[in-house]
């Protein structure tokens, strides 16, 4: 049975894998010019696809299914496309944009993480990006330097947050309701403050910037991609420290027990209280370094509202990554990629603009709606805890 059924997963698999042979094979490097390729991959992708289906495997056969219905359709498309267009849109600062996408929602998908593992859904990630974007800011100009601009984001979003975690864990007011209301309240916070104190606006050359790999360490210049900001290293850094400090450590152990049975941790003797403001407070920090990056590590400005939706991106890859780091880190370059494909497309391919920058939501909405699989939270979380 056992084998069986690792064997119609494997079918389903290959058949994944034809599919996106479909839309692959079409695209640089390899850019083949022929409709036979998509159509016969792609075919064999939905053979396989059915098969699985038949076998009783409904995830991945209907994954199979999909990737090769959409894979010959792309692989058609393709076709149709002048190749200097095709290259001129797949080139290697592909992979730099995706990076720099990706940064924000990482800081911010790690930090909901923290929340949502000790048990306190974190709606308000968007918020706390955008006290942290325009603090950063602030800081930036007040000192001249970006040292004090990430501090100031860290401990904007921190105290952001830490508003969140009295409302949702000592008030025990509804968390979905106290996250909106703490993105409503960075909202017109940073709008005002903006208006108030930059009433002309700012400058690039009034904000020192978060430097380069490449600007902080000279000798770097052979090093490819170098010339990232210092923050995308540090989100590598922020991942990889993630996924120890949860699994690897005493107080990751404490975190996942109050986010899942926080009866028995405070029966044990842990703080459930004070394990969920760490956290609560953690997210808010880690948010806020994800917003400070928008204004002083890429664009070197702040505009209203310059997060777009970015926090609730972030959300949906802690959910697409099942609450995991590492996971949570792929999802964030899958809409990384989404917007940085964005744009060549629509400078090259001739595509609207309007349709393309819908890519990366309706990856989220994917996300949200479980196509990837059922995706199962904390047993705690959303749930206030009531000391006996």
């Amino acid at each position: 049975m056992i084998d069986r059924y690792a064997n119609v997963r494997t079918v389903a698999a290959v058949g994944i894998g034809f599919g996106v042979a479909a839309f692959v094979l079409t695209m640089p490097p390899f850019t083949i010019r022929t409709t036979i390729v998509p159509i016969v991959f792609g075919l064999a992708g939905l053979a396989l696809g059915l098969a699985a289906l038949s076998q009783g495997e409904r995830r991945l056969g209907g994954f199979a299914l999909a990737f090769g219905f959409l894979g010959t359709l792309g692989g058609l498309w393709a076709q149709g496309v002048d190749q200097t267009t095709l290259e001129a849109v797949l080139t290697g600062g592909l992979l730099a944009s995706t990076l720099r996408f990706a940064t924000p929602l990482a800081f911010a998908a790690m930090g909901g993480i923290f929340s949502e593992r000790s048990g306190v859904v974190n709606i308000g990630l968007e918020g706390m990006m955008l006290v942290g974007a325009f603090f950063a800011v602030w800081g930036s100009i007040w000192s001249g330097s970006w040292v004090v601009g990430l501090l100031m984001a860290m401990l904007s979003g921190g105290l952001l947050a830490l508003i969140h975690g009295v409302f949702s864990i000592h008030l025990r007011a509804d968390q979905i309701v106290s996250g909106f209301a703490v993105n409503l309240l960075a909202l017109g916070l940073t709008g005002y403050l903006y208006s108030s104190i930059y009433p002309n606006g700012t400058t690039k050359g009034q904000i020192t910037r978060v430097p380069s790999l490449e600007g902080l360490f000279g000798f770097l210049d052979w090093v490819p991609g170098a010339d990232l900001s210092l923050l995308v290293w540090l989100m590598f850094l922020t991942v990889l420290l993630s996924y120890i400090v949860l699994f690897k450590t005493p107080i990751g152990l404490r975190i996942r027990s109050v986010g899942e049975h926080p009866r028995a941790a405070d029966t044990v003797g842990i703080s459930v209280y004070r394990v969920r403001y760490a956290a609560v407070v953690t997210s808010g920090v880690l948010a806020a370094l994800g917003g400070a990056f928008l204004s002083i590590g890429f664009t070197g400005r702040f505009t209203e509202n310059m997060t777009g939706g970015r926090g609730y991106i972030a959300l949906a890859a802690v959910i697409f990554g099942k609450w995991r780091p590492g996971w949570a880190f792929v999802a964030t370059l899958l809409f990384g990629f989404g917007f940085a494909l964005a744009i060549p497309l629509q400078r090259e391919a001739d595509i609207s603009s309007n349709l393309i920058s819908t890519l990366p939501y309706l990856l989220t909405l994917i996300a949200v709606a479980g196509v990837i699989g059922r995706s199962i939270p904390p047993a705690a979380v959303g749930r206030p805890y009531v000391k006996q």
